[in-house]
């Protein structure tokens, strides 16, 4: 049985669940927090694009819902597809933001830190955007 590493990547946001997640489950929402997939996330007939430095990119997401689930899997032509596990879960008045970062075979160390920066400051920004909106 062949598993990967993984970095947890966590955020605690000081708004109500039910907040957090009707602004992060809008693919539209992305741009304002998640640069590192989606400054040019857009949605065509193709279904949502993104533009990346390996090449334009497929993003499918999980279907909204009351769970706190913002799975979504990015495909990059000739690649295979990536599993980004993301989940909004309540506490108290407050919402935990986990991300789980799957190393990717072909990926460095320093790659793999580098990319799991990025999801610290997209989950920053999150925090952020939201905690600013109250």
């Amino acid at each position: 049985m062949r598993t990967h590493q993984v970095i947890i990547v966590h955020t605690t946001i000081t708004v109500p669940l039910a907040s957090a997640l009707a602004f992060a489950q809008e693919p539209e929402n992305f741009s304002q927090w998640a640069a590192g997939l989606a400054r040019s996330l857009r949605r065509t007939e193709r279904g949502w694009i993104a533009d990346t430095p390996a090449g334009e990119a497929v993003v499918r997401f999980s279907a909204p819902n009351e769970h706190g689930v913002l799975d979504h899997w990015v495909r990059v032509a000739g690649r295979p597809e990536i599993y980004v596990p993301l989940r909004m879960i309540a506490n108290g008045d407050g919402t935990e933001v986990e991300l789980i970062l799957y190393r990717q075979p072909e990926m460095s160390d320093a790659d793999f830190e580098h990319d799991a920066e990025l999801v610290r400051r997209d989950l920053a920004t999150l925090k952020q955007v939201l905690e600013g909106r109250q």
